[in-house]
Order: C-alpha cells, then structure tokens, then sequence
C-alpha cells in the first residue's frame, strides 16, 4: 500500500499531462501512486498516459468511456480507485511543488486531522512569477476545530491543495457533483461542514499555472453559462450546508461569493456591451436577493454599491461602478454627501455609502477626481482630446491652474465649466516615450498639486502615431502611450550586449583597483554619501553645508542611487556604481559617509575617510548583528576590511563608544563632540513649512511614527504593527499619523486611511518631520535617541518585543526599563495613552532626563563646525 494517491485528471491535455505526472514522480515523498484519471479525451491523451503508465510501475490509468462534461466525475473515480490511505488532487496543466506531498502527509499524521489544507499560488507562465492566493488565509500552521471556528476559510474553496483522509471521504460519502461545473465549490462547502479537524500548513503546495492562452471552466468568464453554473455551485453549497444542519454557516458561504465569486465578473465589467451587463445582472440578481444585509456590510463598499445597482437594474452605473473595482480605482463621477455619510453617485441609499473610504476626507494632494475621455483623434502627428473632469467630493479650490502630465513634461491645459458641475478640457499633445498620461490641478494659494490618470471607453480603438501607440490598458481603461518596439539595429544589439558585459561589479572592482595604483589623489576632492546614496540628508549634508557656510575650498561630489532626487540644484552628483562614480571614488582624497561605501573597494593610498554613522540606540549592531554574528569568516572578514577603511569616527556618545567601537572593531581616531545631523534639532530650527507641505489641518497634533525594520522581513511592511484603522476611527479628529518607515521597508498607506496617514517614508529630511511633530511613536529605532533632544513626548509600541530581543535583532539595552516613554503592546492602550498624553509625559520626565543624558549629553549643537574645522583643515592647507 503506497503512503498516498494523487488523482491527476485530464481531458484533450496530452501535451501538458507529462509534466503534471513528472512534478508528482518527482516527489520527495517516494511511496505514492499515481492515478491518471481521463475523461474520455479524444485527443493523444491515451497514448500518452499508457506510456507513462509502462515507464513507472507506480503510475496507473483510467478511462472513462463518455467524458463527462465536468471535473467531478474522473475526481470520484480517483477516489474509488485510490490504494493507500491519503489522496490529493491534481488537474493536468498545473504541478505540485517537490516537497508537497511529503510535508502534507507528515502533517496530517502529526495531527490527525480529517485533511490538510495548504497555499496554492498561481504560476505566471510568461514571466515565472508565483503569486499567493489569499496569502493571509495561509500565514500560521495551525489545527482547526471545525469550520465555525474559522469561517473565512470558505474562501479557500480549492479540492487540489489538499490531502485528505480516504477514510474519512469514503465514511461521509463525501463526492463531486458531476452534472455542474464549480463542482470543487460544491464539494468544498460540504468537506466543511462535515469535518470536526483540519490543518492549515503555510507554505506552498500547489502551482495553478495561469497560461497566456488559457482554456479553463475557471478562465471562461466570458460565457453567460459560466455564470450561471457559478450561481447554481452557490446555490447548491448553501443547501448542503443546510442539510448538514449548518445553516449559520451559509453567510459565511455567501461572503465568499460576493467577495470573490462576483469580482470574477465583476473586474472585466467595464468591457461588456449593454447586452451583456443586463444578462449577467438578471442571472445573479435572484440569489443576491437572498443573501440577507449583513453579509453586503461586510464586503468592501464599491462591491457593496455594484451589487446594489444590480439589485437596482442600473446597469450603466453598474458598469462605471465597476470600472473602479481595479488599478487605480477611480473616483466615482458624483458623490452625496449627508449627516457626515458619503454616498456614490446622485442618491442616497445604505448600499451605495462609500464613508468608510474616507474620499471625501482626503487632504489636495491625493484628492480624488475623475477624468474621462469624451473624444479622441489624430492628425498623425498629435493627439487631440476632449477631456470631462469630474469633482465628486469638492476638492478642487476657487483658484488653480491645470496641466496634462506625460512623464517629466507638463503640457498646461484651460478647463471650462461644462455645466454639469465639472469641466471640459480640449487637450492636444504629441506624445513621447512611454508614460501614463495624468491631468493635474495645482491650488494657486499653497502649491499642492492633485493628478489623476486619465479614464477612456474600453473599445477605444489605439491610436497609431510614430513611434508609438496611444491606447487603453486594463479593465478600468486607462490610456497610456506605448512606444514601438521596434527591432534594434545589429550594431545596436551587439554594442548594448558590449556594454552589458563589461559593466559588470566585478569589473569595475578591478578597474578601480587599478586606478587607485595609477591616478593621483585629489586633496580637495570630496565624495559624500547618505544612506548608500538614497537622499541628501543625515551628518553627510550637515558637514556639506558647512563647508559650503566657511567657503573652503573642497571641491565635493554628491553620490546619488538611481532615481533619487532632492540634492540642491547646484550639487555635482554621480550615480552611485556608475563608471564615473568608480572614477570619482578613486581620484576623491576625501569620502564622508553615513553608512559604509561599497565594501569590497580598498581606500587609495592618501584618502582620508570620515565615517559618521547613522545612528545609536538598542540593537545590536556590526558583528553582534544578525547578518554578521554567525560564524563564517567571508563576511567578517570582509566587513573588519570595510571598517580599517576608516580614519576618524563620528561617535554621539560615551555609550556609543562603549558599544559600537568594540562591535565593529575599530579602534581609530573619534570625534566625541556630538552628531552633525543634530545640531539642527539642538538648535531646534522649527518651521511651519513642513507641516503646510505634509497637508497638516489647523489644530491637528502630528504624531510621528517611525518603526524600524525586521532583519527576517525586510521589504514586506510588517514593521507597521500598529492598528491604523482603529487609531484612525478613535483619533481623526484630533491627530494626523506621518508615518516614516525605514528606507529598506516598503509600505504604502491603504487610501482609506490617507485623511489620517501621510506617507513620509520618502522626506528627505527627518529632522524636520521631528521638529514639525508633536510626539514620537516608534519601537526599536535609533530615532529615539535623536527625538529626545527635542524634549516631546515618546511612546514605544514594542508588541513583539520578546522575539524582536531573543530571536530577530538583538539588543544591549532593556528598553522597558530605560524607556522615556510608555512600552505599549495593543492599539487600544495607544490610543489611551495618546488621550492623556501631557499627563503620562509628565509621569516619565525622570527616565526621559535621564535616557537624554545618557545618549545626547554630547550634543551641543557644534558638532559639524568642530568636525569641519579639524577633519578638513589638511584639505585646505
């Protein structure tokens, strides 16, 4: 008896079966079976699965003799068939991950559960790219005791990502349908319903692969009959619930049919004739009639307002509605707002309240209006346009000028009244490059700008200019110009493959090196550098500005990363890596950093190295830190040669001292005269600027919030780990949030929350965000140690802080015992704190005395000037 079966089901697939089969003899788990289950194909799909079959003794075959018309039927022969005490599930053009069906099986028979449920992802076969479907479903390993425990797990409605006990199938009888499509739906409500304990497994054990031509049931959403069959899988589902005596389940069910069932058709909307949208509505509108009102509140409110126009029969607003479900989600053509609600469209009904996306609520710069293309032609040549603008929320001030963005070019354009409460604009542009154009609206009083893409008929015939094409993208249609692509040259070809190789890191490494043996130092040639060329910013520009305010003679070089900005108009920049930058690396007789330069490039022979570091406070850092504390002697070594590059160190404190010299191994010279980026906020050059460009209310306080990274989540955006919608619903009205990731985070607010949240993770400058805030919110990060010069309020939301001490970062200090502030692990207490903040700051005024002593006792405000005057007088001698 093999350990498990895997039914691999097939019709008319000859050419894809082999690989399914392969991706299941592959396995890692080696005692399995399996049973190719044909739905009568009448293609090579025979020969193909008996010569399978005779190449490996654990490959069978069945064939139907009538195809049956649906996946349920070869499924349940699978099941009849299977020899061993598990099954899975594999249709034939998708594969199962190696380990998937040795980690399922280790899992069910540690648990014992009744099946065992793990991430399907789909396969982009074009581009190779996994993507996770409700990857959230998925985060934790876990046992579920019974699907009331879980209800959202409905969304997980897949027969092919799981194993399952043949037993327990063969007890409860549990079948597919054979006579709908959808059938998994069906079969999936009743496995729920009747199962006592299941398991959920958080990796992979699934590749749905998604072709760029794709014949699937699933993929058939053109067909009004897919429709149909969809909503009678629905319809069946919540029966067998019933009968299962589950009817409290069957909102739970239909959550999942308005939330993913109905986005399937939903999404492609806008791109339907009349026709179409009035047949789809009259086949879904019955069983939306029974889905009772609470489950409508649950899902987001555009899908509330679609379903309610298809219960309404509005189907042209059903498909502007629908337009706004994907990409950029554009604003609705008119909005109602009454008693504090806003509502889509021209009247006022529970379904159509949009409140909870906060549109109206907005600050200009990321207003919301709504652009639609009422005619396009050519000459040939250019493109001409009428444009309608609509301003559903009020947005727009008394005075503004407007413009038609394409790329870095602004083309400005004259909106006139349309009379309809909105404005039409004739546009005529050449189009150039590639570029989504955008129309824009700058307030004449404060300088914000608001833009917004542009909104064009689906079945907008392309525009064919030379050079390149203007057309519409997406279900929301969206028009963008295209560039040919037309073949390059031969000799455009070979030079760019030139170019490609011999632009290579290594070498450039090896260029350099043999610069530095050859090309004199410049002594008054200075290459500066912050945040590994990320912005103008931190101790790097405050020593750059000072020597700019004494007038000596340095001759300094910006290091900038590709698309970055914000450096002053009169720097001299290079892109970081580039061949000049290796060139300007090797000449400069000076490199001031915050950071580190590349590391595997020795210093020349006469250039001096001012490192300044950017920060200090509680983790763990150089060879105590994550990346370096293990024991292999390549990064080490390589980082301990990064560090002997250094000449003199900026060090804020006696406790930085204490613990960064000696963690990174220096042991050269020091400047203890404070940090050069704080010498702004001891001298506490506050100005209202900052908080008039970050769109700041009167009398709203600014609570800054800067989380630092996690080392084993970079990039992900988990280091926001405070509830910001419910600090949002508590505290709107009295705070706004700017919220300041760290540069190796990628996190971009929800548009909901945007009247409360305004994304800095790109200011250039921090300082001034902490000198325009009111109080500091933050966990772990260094800017602790800044922000208690400014004397205000700090709050620590350390929720993970176990982990973060023990098994992530590390850390020297206990911060709960030396914090100035509160330690706070729920949103709730936060928002507590936040209520009484003068009080509680008051309550820490000894600890925040003493936390500023020990880090800030240095800063005097001089620092640049002091470093400036000894570190520089050689260059200028």
């Amino acid at each position: 008896m093999p350990d498990c079966s895997v039914v691999v089901i097939t019709y008319n697939d000859a050419d894809r079966l082999p690989r399914a089969v392969r991706s299941v003899l592959r396995q890692s788990l080696r005692d399995l079976e399996v049973i190719i289950s044909d739905d009568a194909s009448t293609d090579g799909t025979p020969e193909v699965a008996r010569r399978l079959a005779r190449a490996d003794p654990r490959v069978r075959y069945l064939r139907r003799p009538v195809n049956s018309g649906g996946c349920g039927a070869p499924r349940n022969d699978g099941i009849d068939a299977a020899a061993s005490p598990y099954v899975m599930f594999l249709d034939s053009d998708d594969e199962l991950p190696r380990h998937a069906c040795k980690s399922l099986l280790t899992e069910i028979e540690r648990t014992g559960a009744d099946f065992v449920s793990g991430q399907i992802s789909r396969l982009f076969e074009p581009s190779g790219r996994l993507r996770p479907y409700y990857p959230s479903l998925f985060e934790r390993r876990r046992v579920v005791e019974g699907i009331r425990r879980e209800p959202e797990l409905f969304l997980d409605c897949f027969s092919t990502n799981k194993l399952y006990s043949v037993a327990f199938l063969r007890r409860h009888v549990l079948r597919f349908p054979e006579d709908i499509h959808y059938e998994d739906h069906v079969f999936a409500a009743e496995l729920y319903a009747v199962a006592r304990r299941f398991a959920i497994v958080p990796w992979t054990v699934y590749h749905w692969h998604r072709a760029a031509t794709n014949d699937s049931i699933s993929l058939s959403i053109d067909d009004l009959a897919n429709v149909r069959q969809r909503v009678i899988a629905a319809r069946l589902s919540d029966d067998l619930l019933r009968e299962h005596g589950a009817e409290d389940l069957v909102p739970h069910r239909q959550y999942r049919f308005l939330r993913q069932d109905l986005r399937v058709y939903l999404n492609p909307l806008p791109m339907r004739d009349a026709v179409w949208v009035k047949e789809f509505a009259a086949i879904v509108r019955p069983y939306l009639e029974e889905i009772p009102g609470e489950v409508f509140d649950r899902v987001d409110p555009l899908d509330r307002v679609c379903c309610r126009l298809i219960l309404d029969d509005r189907t042209e607003d059903l498909r502007v509605a629908a337009a706004s479900l994907t990409g950029p989600r554009a604003a609705p053509r008119a909005a109602v707002q009454l008693d504090g609600r806003t509502y889509w469209g021209t009247s006022v009904s529970p379904g159509l309240d949009i409140t909870a996306l906060r549109l109206a609520e907005l600050p200009f710069s990321a207003s919301r209006l709504r652009h639609e293309v009422a005619a396009m032609s050519s000459d040939g040549e250019r493109v001409r346009m009428t444009v309608r603008t609509y301003d559903p929320f009020g947005a727009l001030p008394m005075d503004w000028t407007a413009f038609l963005q394409l790329g870095r070019e602004r083309v400005p354009i004259s909106p006139e009244p349309s009379g309809e409460g909105g404005y039409v604009s004739h546009v005529t542009f050449t189009p150039k490059g590639r570029c989504d154009p955008r129309i824009g609206f700058t307030s004449t009083s404060d300088g914000h700008t608001t833009t917004d893409r542009i909104i064009a008929d689906p079945r907008t015939e392309p525009v064919e200019l030379p050079g390149c094409t203007v057309r519409v993208e997406g279900y929301a249609a969206y028009l963008c110009v295209r560039p040919d692509l037309a073949p390059r040259s031969l000799w455009r070809r070979v030079r760019r493959r030139l170019i490609k190789r011999v632009s290579t890191p290594a070498n450039k490494l090896r260029a350099y090196k043999v610069l530095i043996r050859v090309l004199p130092r410049r002594r008054n040639l200075a290459l500066f550098e912050s945040d590994v060329g990320k912005g103008y910013s931190g101790s790097p520009r405050a020593i750059y500005e000072e020597i700019r305010r004494r007038g000596l003679p340095i001759k300094a070089v910006w290091s900038v990363a590709r698309g970055r900005g914000n450096f002053p108009a009169d720097a001299r920049l290079v892109r970081r890596g580039s061949w000049r930058y290796v060139y300007t690396m090797a000449r400069a007789g000076i490199w001031v950093d915050s950071h580190g330069f590349p590391l595997d490039y020795p210093k020349p022979r006469g250039t001096r190295y001012l490192q300044t570091w950017h920060g200090q406070g509680i983790k763990s850092i150089g060879f105590d830190a994550p990346d370096l504390r293990g024991d292999f002697d390549g990064p080490r070594a390589r980082w301990r040669a990064a560090v002997a590059r250094w000449d003199a160190l900026v060090s804020p404190s006696a406790e930085f001292s204490r613990v960064f010299l000696p963690s990174n191994g220096y042991s050269g010279k020091v400047y203890r005269c404070g940090t050069p980026r704080c010498d702004a906020l001891v001298q506490a050059r506050q100005s209202d600027d900052v908080r008039r460009r970050l769109e700041v209310p009167p009398g709203r306080q600014v609570l800054l919030y800067a989380p630092t990274y996690r080392d084993r989540a970079k990039n992900s955006g988990k280091s926001v780990r405070v509830d910001l919608e419910l600090l949002a619903e508590e505290l709107a009205d009295d705070w706004v949030v700017v919220l300041r990731t760290h540069p190796v985070e990628r996190y971009s607010p929800p548009e909901h929350l945007r009247h409360f949240v305004r994304d800095a993770g790109s200011y250039p400058e921090i300082n001034e965000l902490m000198l325009a805030s009111d109080a500091l919110l933050t966990d772990y990060s260094s800017v602790m140690c800044d922000y208690a010069l400014t004397g205000k309020p700090m709050i620590f939301f350390i929720d993970d802080w176990d982990d973060y001490r023990l098994s992530e970062r590390g850390v020297y200090h206990d911060l709960p015992a030396i914090a100035p502030g509160p330690c706070l692990t729920t949103t709730e207490d936060l928002v507590a704190v936040l209520r009484a903040l003068p009080a509680v700051h008051e309550a820490y005024a000894g600890r925040y005395a003493a936390f500023r002593d020990l880090w800030c006792a240095d800063e005097h405000g001089d620092a640049a000037a002091r470093i400036v005057a000894d570190f520089f007088g050689e260059a200028v001698r």
